[in-house]
């Protein structure tokens, strides 16, 4: 049996529905699919932008993870935005871009 207390809590997809103002389920499992889509590019490219910069990643470095920090970021931002045109969630993720360059905007701009 269960209690009228978990019949009123949410799924966490409904939750993440609510969270970022989606319309139905099926938005927000398109949205995981792009982040997931996204992941798995970075890392795949990763290795061969770094080859074409010459970068020997057999070693850490603070150096090392600031450009790959510098680097893969903004890679990153474009590539979800390009998933997101893909999966036709292109409006979701450029109002979260806009609200990321603004963010970091701010950090340089403080009043």
């Amino acid at each position: 049996m269960t209690s009228d207390n978990e019949m009123n809590q949410k799924s966490w997809l409904h939750k993440l529905q609510d969270k970022w103002k989606l319309k139905s389920l099926w938005q927000v499992v398109l949205v995981l699919v792009v982040f997931a889509c996204t992941g798995m590019t970075v890392l795949w490219i990763k290795q061969p932008i770094f080859d074409i910069l010459g970068i020997d990643r057999s070693e850490g470095g603070f150096g090392k993870t600031v450009l790959y920090l510098l680097l893969v970021l903004p890679l990153y931002q474009l590539i979800l935005l390009v998933y997101g045109f893909i999966f036709g969630q292109f409006g979701f993720f450029w109002e979260k871009e806009k609200q990321f360059l603004r963010r970091i905007v701010s950090l340089f701009y403080r009043k």
